[in-house]
Order: C-alpha cells, then structure tokens, then sequence
C-alpha cells in the first residue's frame, strides 16, 4: 500500500535527475541546486513552503470531491475564477478595508462553489459525470476570465487586473521570499476538514457515498446533498487558492498564475489518498519536486520545462494504478451479477 505513495515522487525525481544529466549544461553543478538550494536560501525555502500552502488548499479540496465520489477536474478555471474576483473586489470596493477583505474572501469562495454547483446540478439532473463536466465547464471558463480582464484593462498591454492596495496584501513572514500567513491558514483547513471527514456524522456518510454507493442509496442517505455540499466546497477551496495566490503572492489577477494548481492538487489529493492531514506533507514534497525543477530549468537554460515533465510522470503514475483498479472491481462486480 505504502508503495503506490511513494513510486510516483520518486519516478519524478528520476525523470528530472535524467533530464539534467543528458541536457543540463552543467549536470553537476544542477543536481546540487535541485537538492540543495531548496533548504539553503531563504527565498527558495520560502517560495517551498508557499507553494506547498497552494497545493495544500486545492489538494484539500481534491480530496474532499474523491473522497465523496465526485472527481472534481475544474481546479484550475475554480483558481482563476477566485483570483479574479477577490482581485476584482479589493480593487473595486469602497468599503472599509476590513470589509473589503472579507467581502472579497466570500465572494471569491462563493464563486467556486457556484462554479462547481453547475456540475452538480448536471449529475442530479441529467446523470452527467461530474469528472467531464467540471473539467469542460472550467475548459470554458478560463477564455472567458481571459477575455474580462482585457476588457477592463485598457491602461496597459498586461493581461492582469489593477494591482491591489498595500493594507490588502498579505504580511510576508520569510523575506524575500513571497511565503505569507496564508501557509498557516492552508495547515488549518486541511485539519479541519479532516475533522469533518473522520469525526463527524456528515463526513461518515460522504466517505460511504465516495466508497459503496449503492449502498449508501440503500441506507436512505441523499445523493443530491452529498454531490451539492461536496462539489461546491471544492470548488470553494480551490477559489480560495486564486484568492490567497492574489492576496499574498501576485498582488494582481494575471493572466496564468492558476497554470498547473488544479492538476498538482489532484496529485496531492491522489498521493494522500484523499486524507486531508496526509495532504500537509504529500503537498511539501510536492512542492520540492516542482520548485526545485522549475529553478533547475530556469538556471541551466532548457528549452523546455522540466517541471511539467515531471508533473506529468506523477500523475500518469499515480492515475495509472487508480484506473486499473477502478476497471478490476467493475468486472469483479459485472462477473458476480
């Protein structure tokens, strides 16, 4: 069981060392920064640590939507969607500032979960698999957030929103590095969901829909509630990553900045096997893997990027044995019937 944890990292770290080793212009001198560099500079150490805060908020909410037997595929439009209009109130608003943020926080999150409730609402009402629809309705979403902030930037050629104001931005906790307080507040919603998952009645009968559906139908429990309440908290907390990405680390909506926070919440939502206190150290090691590599790219001038390489290595091989075993246990279910 342990195995399937921890051959999909270390696959990508192969792969990486590989990479270096046969286009690196200087492999040794890259191998040492991609170990080391990571825990001997306060900016790199830094940039981990809040890298890690982002995979930890949308791999929570991953977990949550596999855990119920909902795959959510719609993290990276739900990110951009919550950057954009958290960035969009606090540039906009003229209420006090402590208003403002709150305001901003709500309304960011709420669009994730309305975002994430039209998936929903197509599963209860049309039987559409959650899996296609939340990644379709993202696919459309990320032109459109595109295309709104073109609109309403007429002052430069950036694709980005108005920067926000000094008192919005997040306090820095490690200078020069961008990690903020939002790494402290990504620890505390992963622990509280976890809470709800394991401690509590709701979260009981959510893991009983994700794991024998039909038999959770058989106990009376409501499908509709299960895929609503599921849906749009993750939806929810992937939002909530844009806003804490806006507010402590870009200052601005720009356009991009979600590229590639979906898909590695879904690796660290799938590495932890769904639990949201396994997802606080799958997200640091993650978060090494993909900075380090990223630097090593950016340092030994490769064409192409190494980071996306290696988050595409994990995640086929950590979907690879998931998929299978989903195909056994439906012959096993269509033989026995």
């Amino acid at each position: 069981m342990l195995r399937k944890h921890i051959i999909p990292p270390l696959l990508g770290v192969l792969v990486c060392i590989l990479l270096i080793v046969m286009f690196g212009k200087t492999p040794v001198a890259a191998l040492q920064s991609l170990f080391a560099d990571s825990f001997t500079s306060a900016y790199y150490f830094g940039n981990m640590l809040n890298t890690a805060a982002f995979f930890m908020i949308a791999g929570t909410g991953s977990a949550l939507a596999i855990k119920s037997g909902n795959m959510n595929l719609g993290g990276e439009g739900q990110v951009y969607l919550g950057g954009y209009i958290g960035c969009l109130v606090l540039v906009r608003s003229t209420l006090p500032p402590p208003l403002t943020c709150v305001l901003a926080l709500l309304a960011a999150a709420a669009g994730g979960a309305v975002m994430a409730a039209l998936s929903a609402l197509l599963k209860e009402l049309r039987g559409a698999a959650v899996l296609l629809t939340t990644f379709l309705v993202s696919a459309a979403t990320l032109p459109v957030i595109d295309g709104l902030i073109t609109v309403q930037n007429t002052n430069t050629n950036m694709l980005a929103l108005p920067y926000i104001a000094d008192c919005y931005k997040l306090p820095h906790i490690l200078p020069p590095s961008p990690l903020s307080i939002s790494f402290f507040a990504a620890i505390l919603i992963a622990l509280g969901t976890w809470y709800v998952m394991f401690k509590t009645r709701y979260g009981r009968k959510m893991q009983l829909w994700g794991a024998a559906p039909e038999f959770a139908r058989y106990c009376g429990y409501s499908s509709r509630e299960n895929t609503y309440l599921t849906l749009c908290a993750s939806g929810a907390l992937h939002s909530l990553t844009g806003f804490f990405a806006v507010t402590g680390t870009y200052f601005t909506c720009h356009k991009g900045f979600y590229v590639n926070m979906g898909w590695n919440a879904l690796n660290v939502a799938l590495l932890s096997s769904s639990n949201p206190l396994a997802v606080i150290p799958t997200s640091l090691v993650l978060a090494w893997i993909f900075t380090s590599a990223s630097r090593v790219s950016l340092t030994q001038g490769f064409d192409f990027d190494i980071a996306g390489i290696v988050q595409g290595v994990i995640l086929f091989s950590v979907a690879l044995p998931f998929a299978f075993s989903r195909r056994t246990r439906k012959t096993a279910r269509e033989e026995k019937n």
